[in-house]
């Protein structure tokens, strides 16, 4: 009885709408059968008020699971675009048995907090392959970040000028990027002239629509194998979830 009922809240609260704007037909009910559900639920959660609770706990929960569908799904699809692009920066081992995809801003916070641990990883590591994609979605200077390490990449100095950028307890503004880069060896004025090369607004627009097709709500973001990682993760928790993937093959 108390399945039926939480049904018929679930009903309310998902259609309530539609049957409130008239269209009772429409969901298979009378405006006499609407009522006398209406009548029956009122009674029931004035006995049993848990029925309100669980209904929206199920209703979450089948919110929930239909969203990891949409993602693992939306990851199939996109498995050429977050392993195989060519243009992305790569760290660790090209040849790893085990590809790690990493979405950052290089002035989010979290993502700082994620570096040293990635750094572990590689270390103790040395079968994984990195896929670095800069998503710079916390402003102006995110994207001038983002710019400048695309452009360090046709030097070959993206993973040096990264670590510094993730090291930074400061706004990395031009003169900021400026002073990391000429420290990691890099040509400053042929990278200032690089940033503005339209092919790098190009990759980093490419990477935002990824992002928004695999529904990522923020950064870092981790996909592992077959598994996306939201935040910031622990090296444990990372070392699991590698050898996880390095089972599944």
């Amino acid at each position: 009885m108390k399945r039926i009922l939480m049904a018929g809240v679930a009903l309310v609260l998902g259609g309530g709408m539609a049957l409130a704007q008239g269209t009772e037909t429409r969901a298979g009910f009378s405006p006499e059968q609407r009522e006398e559900i209406v009548s029956i639920l009122r009674e029931a959660l004035k006995t049993d008020p848990s029925i309100l609770r669980d209904a929206v706990a199920a209703m979450q929960e089948a919110q929930r699971t239909a969203q990891q569908n949409a993602r693992r799904d939306a990851l199939a699809a996109s498995r050429d675009a977050l392993f195989n692009d060519a243009r992305d920066p790569v760290k660790g081992n090209p040849r790893g048995d085990v590809t790690i995809v990493e979405f950052f801003d290089a002035r989010c916070t979290y993502c700082k907090a994620l570096h040293p641990n990635m750094q572990a990883l590689l270390q103790r590591d040395r079968n994984i392959r990195v896929v670095m994609k800069d998503l710079p979605i916390l402003g102006p200077n995110s994207v001038l970040a983002s710019r400048a390490l695309l452009a360090a990449q046709k030097q070959g100095k993206y993973e040096p000028l990264y670590d510094a950028l993730l090291r930074l307890r400061t706004e990395p503004t031009e003169q900021v990027i400026q002073a990391e880069a000429q420290r990691a060896g890099i040509d400053w004025p042929r990278l200032r002239r690089d940033m503005d090369d339209p092919a790098i607004q190009t990759r980093i627009q490419a990477n935002i629509a990824l992002a928004e097709r695999l529904q990522l709500e923020g950064t870092p973001a981790l996909v592992i194998g077959d598994t996306l990682v939201p935040g910031a993760v622990e090296l444990p928790e990372l070392e699991r979830l590698v050898a996880e993937a390095r089972r599944r093959g």
